[in-house]
């Protein structure tokens, strides 16, 4: 599910976002990095609502930088 929109989709159409044992946080392209992970569509619109409804940081359960964002807003492909 997206943490963005909140719709189902299959897997291989998600990306995956991951907080490492290190506390990094990272895209996961091959979705088979270790870690807590979610996922969300590959669209701005769900990236923008993830990070204005905080739901990535929910999802991890940690805080994410500005930074962040910007290198996942970077890495998403519309």
């Amino acid at each position: 599910m997206c943490v963005g929109c909140q719709e189902m989709k299959a897997k291989k159409e998600l990306l995956r976002v991951v907080r490492s044992p290190e506390g990094e946080i990272v895209l996961d392209p091959t979705g088979k990095k270790a870690g807590r992970g979610a996922y969300m569509c590959r669209s701005q619109p769900c990236l923008a609502k993830a990070f204005k409804e905080k739901r990535l940081e929910r999802a991890l359960k940690q805080q994410i930088s500005a930074d962040v964002y910007n290198a996942l807003r970077a890495g998403i492909i519309e």
